[in-house]
């Protein structure tokens, strides 16, 4: 993790290899406007720090990056000014997701710099928290199984520095605490996203329920995980079916944290499918190769439901991480079975590639035996969320009240969300003529497959208990170039939204 302190500091005086200040784009000016916190800068470059932004090619549209050096003028040899869009209206503050963007940007394209200071403006908590966040996300990098390069290899930023100035107070504990959170949240997401991009020769149930013991520990909370006999003992005949083609036998990952005082109990599922190659129903060979991060869902609420208890979050939390290899052998499951699932549901089987929902319908139902007020789940579930609504935007299906809560809280934290709807053609295209319902449209129909897979999981929710399911396909994984706070691989999505739900649901009930 990068190393964070906090300084009364100017942009000017700061003792650092580069600092970091905010540009605004403004119709009325021939070029950008200076953001608070620069203006030490300015008065140290004798006024001309806009005008020579401005010879340089600067606009100050968002996420723009413009270097320039100070030649001794200031303590920082190299100023980084990176674009915030147009000025708010007066009174109004910055948008917390495009400081967020904006630090991620200008961390990463500081990359060789071992420490930065960041004079952003920080006009109320909520800034710092968009500040932080995007600024230990964006210079992420994975770099395990990468070897020295003979020319050498530009380290990410190391060392941050946060320039409260006048306009917070250093000392202030809501401040200390806000900083706090900002760590404990992007070690999460980090953490995540390490799991994500780890390949899956490396990532198999058992390494991966490990690795999952290991980041409890310290935590505050606990944790137990079920072998392949435990699973095969009590009945999770969906896990099973799924494990039984790899050589590498299934996990269930339990976590719990009970805080005192705490008056709601949430119930957090993901999947964790380490690798899936669609078992008998093969997938295509392009593509296949990102199938390690078909576990995003597991590593997400995993890692939720550490920082949570980290955080000391006043809500009683029970994670499940339902963990398989989805492999071809003698022993896969095919076309055509019907498997038995937790608590007795049969299910026929239409598509082996449809592995996730046989996962999490047991991990659901084994959630749902703990009587929580809210059941959480998420996944990379289905192709068609892509399809349906593009690599950035998850799909929430559920409780109407969850759902829309599920999508304010991606919302206030950055992370796209849309509401989807449970229809009953769809569920009705299910039915089977030998069990109780088909995994998938009985006649393979693909219309609303998205849709199936969420009306396959209501399934094994509870009548009145409040559920969402939140499908990840797209945004969990990012395979283009780097953007904001996100790089390629692994994304973290959705820790922070249900880290923000959990904080609403403490406060709010």
């Amino acid at each position: 993790m990068i190393t964070l302190d906090l300084s009364a500091d100017s942009a000017a005086t700061t003792v650092a290899d580069a600092v970091v200040i905010g540009i605004h784009s403004s119709p009325d000016e021939d070029g950008p406007v200076l953001a608070a916190g620069a203006e030490s800068l300015d008065k140290a470059l004798d006024g001309a720090l806009a005008a020579t932004l401005r010879q340089l090619g600067a606009s100050g549209s968002a996420s723009e990056v413009t270097k320039l050096a100070t030649l001794g003028a200031t303590t920082a040899p190299v100023v980084l000014a990176v674009g915030l869009g147009g000025e708010p209206a007066d009174g109004e503050p910055i948008d917390q997701d495009t400081l967020r963007r904006a630090a991620g940007v200008a961390v990463r394209a500081l990359k060789g710099n071992e420490r930065v200071a960041l004079g952003l403006p920080l006009g109320d908590l909520d800034a710092v928290r968009g500040v932080l966040e995007g600024a230990l996300l964006g210079g992420y990098e994975f770099i395990a199984y990468k070897t020295p390069s003979a020319n050498g290899r530009k380290e990410p930023v190391s060392q941050l520095t946060l320039l409260v100035g006048d306009a917070l107070d250093k000392a202030d504990k809501a401040l200390k605490s806000e900083v706090k959170r900002a760590q404990t949240v992007a070690e999460a997401v980090r953490r995540t996203r390490d799991w994500v991009n780890t390949p899956g020769n490396y990532m198999r149930p058992p390494s991966l329920a490990d690795a999952m013991r290991d980041a409890v520990a310290g935590s505050g909370a606990k944790v137990e995980v079920l072998d392949d006999a435990a699973l095969r003992k009590a009945g999770f005949g969906g896990i099973l079916a799924v494990g039984d083609g790899s050589d590498a036998p299934a996990r269930m990952v339990r976590i719990t944290y009970s805080p005192r005082g705490a008056k709601k109990h949430v119930a957090l599922v993901g999947k964790g499918i380490t690798f899936d190659t669609g078992g008998i129903s093969i997938k295509p060979v392009a593509g296949m190769g990102k199938m390690k991060s078909d576990m995003a869902g597991a590593a997400a609420i995993v890692n939720t439901i550490i920082a949570a208890a980290t955080l000391k979050v006043k809500v009683k939390i029970t994670a499940y991480a339902p963990l398989a290899e989805n492999m071809l052998s003698g022993a896969s499951y095919r076309p055509g079975d019907v498997v038995t699932m937790y608590g007795g549901k049969t299910v026929e089987i239409i598509n082996t590639d449809a592995e996730g929902r046989m996962v999490l319908g047991d991990a659901i139902a084994r959630a749902a035996e703990d009587d929580p007020d809210y059941l959480i789940e998420t996944s990379t579930l289905t192709g068609g969320q892509v399809v349906a609504l593009g690599n950035q935007t998850s799909g929430v299906w559920g409780s109407e009240d969850l759902r829309s809560r599920v999508v304010e809280a991606g919302g206030r934290v950055g992370e796209a969300m849309w509401p989807m709807p449970l229809p009953d053609d769809v569920r009705h295209g299910m039915d089977s003529p030998i069990a109780d319902l088909s995994q998938t449209n009985h006649s393979g129909e693909r219309a609303g497959h998205m849709l199936q897979g969420g009306a396959f999981l209501a399934e094994y929710v509870p009548e009145g208990l409040p559920w969402a399911h939140i499908d990840i396909a797209g945004p969990s994984y990012h395979s283009g170039g780097a953007y904001g706070h996100i790089v390629g691989g692994g994304t973290g999505v959705p820790v922070r939204t249900i880290l923000d739900l959990l904080d609403d649901i403490a406060e709010n009930g």
